[in-house]
């Protein structure tokens, strides 16, 4: 095999075509001869990211990027890891949002958003070989970079149908991970796709085995701040005896609506925010310089603000709920974040054109299931930080495409 083919094999692994803004790369030509009964109506969503026309960004972000701009060359020159001072101001708040002391000197980065941070954590972490335990279904850019960095998947089941004691990763599966020389383990809390929270009981017990085997962890932690009624949460830093070495990944991105900031933060284990910071170097050098000072609007929020917000997304949220269950779509129900991952009956169509018929026949985007574990062909993610009542239309449309192209 060529080192061309080589290549193309290695940048397959990050295909994105069903990546969120990407749908326009899908043709739909073909589709014509495929569609069954009639053409929906009504308003387009894409449920493949949020929608912050419906959501706006946290109050000052405008005025603080306007301040980080008239600051000039300082503030759009940072050092590599992110300006100081923001730096520590925001460890300040993660120190008490997570319950652990953080330096901001030496245990902190800002990247160009949380995928930024992914990439920067699994390049500091994983090269040819290392064996990464990845959990299925999670966020569909851990697997591509594990692959795209060379490291060997170790794939961890999760179980998150129904609010039942069994749910979570099959522990028994991360320790035979571990004991089979698995050096990494990557994974959302809550999870994305299904907005599950893993308990206070699993995190210990993954703090405990990482421990025992010197496993490094990276723990993405996008949507902790978004916990609806009742939820509790544990972060895995906050342990007793947290992993030796363990990198958490956040940012003001989707619950703050800052997606297009391009922000995101990890801390954790110096040695590590060190490589990340002389990748970063190469990468993109910084996050962009001007964006960084939105920062300092994160955890400062008007008095209030968070509740409403998470008040409005728990209501869509009900709102799906009920529609995809009445309609004997099995859906679990998300304990944070804004995530739907119900699971469809067998369809006429695989699962990639149904999609793509989705947004064709219906005006609806949605991600499949397949870019979280190859496994899910009959499931389908929706983000449902929308306007509400669209959501809830298209969500009906959804249903009325599954009667349509049900088997």
């Amino acid at each position: 095999m060529s080192n061309m083919d080589t290549l193309d094999r290695k940048f397959k692994t990050l295909e994105a075509e069903n990546a969120p803004g990407q749908e326009v790369r899908q043709s739909t030509g073909d589709l014509k001869t495929l569609v069954r009964g009639e053409m929906l109506d009504g308003i387009p969503v894409d449920f493949s990211h949020g929608d912050v026309n419906a959501f706006e960004p946290t109050p000052g972000a405008l005025e603080a990027w306007q301040n980080g701009y008239a600051v000039g060359g300082e503030q759009a020159y940072t050092e590599y890891r992110g300006d100081a001072q923001i730096r520590k101001n925001l460890a300040g708040r993660l120190e008490k949002f997570t319950g652990a002391a953080l330096s901001a000197e030496n245990e902190l980065i800002i990247t160009p958003g949380t995928q930024g941070a992914l990439f920067l954590a699994l390049g500091a972490t994983v090269t040819s070989g290392t064996k990464v335990a990845v959990v299925e279904p999670d966020y569909f850019a851990n697997r591509k970079l594990v692959s795209f960095f060379g490291g060997k998947l170790m794939p961890i089941p999760l179980r998150y149908q129904g609010q039942t004691a069994t749910n979570g990763i099959d522990l028994n599966a991360l320790e035979m991970a571990f004991n089979q020389g698995t050096e990494v383990l990557v994974f959302s809390t809550p999870n994305n796709p299904t907005g599950y929270v893993y308990s206070s009981k699993t995190i210990k017990a993954i703090a405990s085995l990482a421990t025992a085997y010197n496993t490094t962890v990276i723990v993405d932690q996008l949507y902790s701040r978004m916990l609806y009624s009742g939820e509790e949460y544990t972060h895995l830093r906050s342990c007793a005896t947290p992993p030796k070495n363990l990198i958490t990944i956040m940012g003001p991105s989707k619950t703050e609506s800052l997606s297009g900031f391009r922000l995101g933060v990890a801390f954790g284990t110096a040695a590590i925010i060190e490589r990340m910071e002389r990748l970063q170097a190469i990468v993109s050098l910084r996050a962009a310089g001007y964006n960084q000072a939105a920062l300092n609007t994160w955890f400062a929020e008007p008095s209030g603000w968070m509740e409403k917000r998470i008040a409005d997304h728990e209501a869509i949220r009900d709102d799906l709920l009920r529609i995809f269950r009445n309609a004997d779509l099995p859906t679990a129900t998300p304990q944070a974040g804004s995530y739907l991952f119900p699971k469809l009956p067998k369809l006429v169509v695989d699962l990639g054109t149904f999609t793509r018929l989705l947004r064709f026949q219906a005006k609806v985007i949605v991600t499949p299931g397949t870019e979280f574990a190859p496994q899910f062909t009959n499931s389908i993610r929706l983000n449902f930080s929308q306007d509400h009542s669209a959501a809830v239309g298209a969500a009906h449309r959804i249903v009325k495409m599954v009667e349509i192209y049900k088997k």
